[in-house]
């Protein structure tokens, strides 16, 4: 099991290259993104139309909201362009014997 602080979350072999997936752990929505051989956590809300980024497209380390196109740095949170311009929060991950675990930390989204 990880250090303390983490919440498991899904089975490894659940996540499709490149594919967004959606979770919810700790009362926070975040999208689990498996892309460049790493797994991603990031929240799940645009910054800018409050809309799911799970339903985007990922590229690289990256999340593209599907509404208006804003891309999300997966390993930062930090919008690459507009409309958004405030960051969405991103939560490390660690894998152990198979298993996806997050460090969900809640936290003020403006």
């Amino acid at each position: 099991m990880p250090t303390s602080g983490y919440t498991y979350v899904c089975k490894f072999d659940v996540l499709e290259e490149g594919v967004p997936r959606r979770f919810e752990a700790e009362g926070v929505s975040f999208s689990l993104v498996l892309t460049e051989k790493q797994v991603f956590a990031i929240y799940d809300v645009c910054s800018h139309s409050a809309v799911s980024l799970s339903e985007g497209e990922a590229d690289g380390c990256t999340l593209e909201c599907w509404l208006h196109g804003s891309r999300f740095d997966l390993r930062t949170g930090h919008p690459l362009d507009p409309p958004a311009t405030r960051p969405v929060p991103v939560y490390p991950v660690q894998i152990e014997d198979g298993c996806v675990y997050a460090q969900i930390v809640r936290r003020s989204v403006r």
